[in-house]
């Protein structure tokens, strides 16, 4: 398959700006993105490029700060080669140590994530992932029934498994997501997590614990009250894909709704990751 490249230069001296266009880029349709010294590239299927969806998209943009960009056509390539070349292990303090198979392991973790590094969101890397994970290791998950919304590669339904929870469905609406999630799930020997391919209206008529999801707010709020539904009294559900200005006040606003009351969050580069409680 051929993809187009598109080659941003962003002037700014603020990183969220460039997140923000990578964000929006993302709800487009392209797929890839890789960091350059001043800027970064972002690859698209060239059967699902549209020049003109993407000008109006982001001219917006072009009033809050100064970019540029190139549209490159790109002959077939392995992808996946080109993804795993860019893929580093992190670390989120010293508890967990996430890895590609091709990383050696790190045994002074007590939380080592094995992550088959194909081109789905959730390596950990993006501070929303990061940030959620965080959270996490602040809570208990002993015993707890989880449901994972957009689960991409699965990390988080596996880091909860891996600090305690023993009932997981993952959900991603992607295939190379549901595929990716049950692969990783394998690789890190957590059993008995439900994937399912889909979206709202495949989350299972059960009550949860905990709710991970980590999409956009565009989502979020289409989803909020899905969300209450199976959320339990006292349950708790962690939101990130979004900023905190203006974004949180909205998702609290909406959330409350719905039975969900904000209880705090953590930010970087004016990305959160919330948590909430049902009442």
């Amino acid at each position: 398959m051929n993809y187009y490249e598109l080659l941003f230069t962003v002037v700014s001296d603020q990183d969220y700006q460039q997140d923000l266009l990578i964000n929006e880029l993302s709800g487009l349709g392209f797929d890839t993105f890789e960091e350059t010294d001043f800027g970064f590239k972002a690859y698209i299927p060239s059967n699902d490029f549209d020049r003109d969806v993407v000008e109006d998209a982001l001219a917006l943009y072009h009033e809050q700060f100064n970019f540029s960009y190139e549209i490159n056509l790109i002959p077939e390539k392995n992808w996946n080669e080109v993804w795993e070349s860019n893929f580093q292990p992190i670390t989120i303090g010293t508890q967990v140590y996430v890895r590609a198979t091709f990383h050696e392991p790190k045994p002074e973790f007590p939380y080592e994530i094995v992550i088959d590094p194909k081109m789905a969101f959730g390596t950990g890397h993006h501070d929303t992932t990061s940030q959620m994970m965080q959270t996490m290791l602040e809570h208990d998950w002993k015993g707890k029934k989880v449901l994972d919304m957009g689960c991409g590669t699965g990390i988080l339904a596996i880091l909860a498994a891996k600090l305690g929870a023993t009932d997981l469905t993952a959900i991603d609406y992607d295939m190379l997501c549901y595929k990716s999630t049950i692969e990783n799930t394998e690789l890190n020997h957590v059993p008995g997590v439900q994937t399912i391919c889909g979206s709202k209206e495949d989350i299972p008529d059960e009550q949860y614990d905990v709710i991970l999801a980590n999409i956009n707010r565009n989502i979020l709020l289409d989803q909020m009250a899905r969300y209450g539904e199976v959320l339990k009294p006292g349950g708790e559900i962690y939101f990130s894909g979004f900023y905190e200005s203006p974004d949180l006040d909205i998702i609290r606003e909406e959330a409350a709704k719905h039975g969900m009351v904000y209880n705090s969050h953590k930010t970087n580069n004016n990305w959160v990751a919330a948590r909430f409680v049902k009442q």
